[in-house]
């Protein structure tokens, strides 16, 4: 819904109730009404997930459909995490997400999503006497540009698929396609479960799933229009105060309840998004001078020196070493 239409209801709806600017003993009535269309059309327009999506658009491969009767393993894949949604049967699952870290061990006794946002050695042995019905994918979040998402999430995301009713249309076509045998069949899956995984990551934040990090800061409608500020536009050059302003509340306030939720300082957060949306931009082939300019630097030396004290080396040498590895 536009502003404009918002607008011409209320007053449609003013008129209905006999509720007339010029009628002193309606102007209760009239400031509640006012109050609650603003939290409406900012509900509407506030959306945190697109400007992420803007920078990092996810991208899915479905490479497994069916039954499942044996353990598989799933191993590490560079810079891609996996998607499996269980469609039936029982599975004992062991995650192995760093060397340095024991297995963690899960038993799925109903149909559910199981998310790695990040690559991770994982095997999947059905329970005895079981066969599992399965749909895997490989996602790529840009794990590679550093997105806030991937860093957000846990290790390992297990959601039942009986608490998230909103799915069910697109888990319909999603299971359709993956156990049928239609033209076009893999641009279709592929393209369902990216936006399955969207329909997922809403479902985080509505619920409250996560009490930190950017997906906890969404759901806080004050960070959200801050953040959401900084998401949109990484050029401008964002202070400690003008922050707060968006979000509407005092430097010591918002900063402190910044830090809390998402763990760094607001400034510190802002640079980490400009570094994630400049190696995003170099990937793209966009020079140093243009990307400096898109993330709020004044020249390429200034991109250059932050650059290399965030991301460990300079940006020339992380382009070469992204290239290496993706051919």
């Amino acid at each position: 819904m536009r502003i404009k239409d918002g607008k011409t209801k209320l007053h449609h709806w003013m008129i209905a109730e006999g509720i007339h600017k010029n009628n002193p003993t309606n102007h209760h009535a009239i400031i509640a009404l006012f109050v609650r269309f603003l939290s409406i059309t900012e509900r509407i327009a506030m959306d945190g997930l697109s400007p992420l999506f803007d920078r990092f658009s996810p991208s899915a491969k479905v490479f497994y459909s069916g039954s499942l009767c044996i353990a598989e393993d799933f191993v590490k894949t560079n810079g891609v995490g996996y998607l499996h949604l269980l469609r039936s049967g029982r599975l004992s699952i062991s995650s192995s997400p760093s060397s340095t870290l024991s297995p963690t061990f899960l038993t799925i006794d109903q149909p559910s999503v199981v998310f790695y946002p990040r690559p991770c050695d994982h095997r999947f042995q059905p329970m005895e006497g079981d066969s599992v019905n399965l749909v895997c994918a490989t996602i790529d979040l840009g794990s590679e540009m550093r997105n806030p998402l991937i860093m957000a999430l846990p290790d390992v995301l297990v959601v039942p698929l009986q608490d998230i009713p909103a799915i069910a249309p697109a888990l319909d076509l999603l299971f359709a396609e993956a156990f049928g045998v239609g033209s076009g069949r893999q641009a279709a899956l592929d393209r369902l479960t990216e936006y399955f995984l969207i329909l997922l990551l809403r479902h985080v934040i509505d619920s409250k799933k996560l009490s930190v990090g950017i997906l906890a800061a969404l759901n806080d409608t004050r960070l959200a229009r801050a953040i959401t500020a900084m998401h949109e536009r990484p050029e401008f050059p964002w202070t400690l105060e003008s922050l707060a302003m968006e979000a509407g509340m005092s430097r010591a306030r918002f900063s402190t309840r910044f830090r809390e939720t998402i763990g760094l300082t607001p400034l510190e957060y802002l640079t980490d998004w400009r570094m994630s949306v400049a190696q995003t931009l170099l990937r793209r082939g966009k020079s140093l001078k243009s990307v400096s300019q898109s993330v709020g630097y004044q020249s390429p030396a200034a991109l250059r020196r932050i650059f290399a004290k965030k991301i460990g080396v300079p940006p020339g040498e992380w382009l070469s070493k992204l290239h290496s590895v993706e051919h």
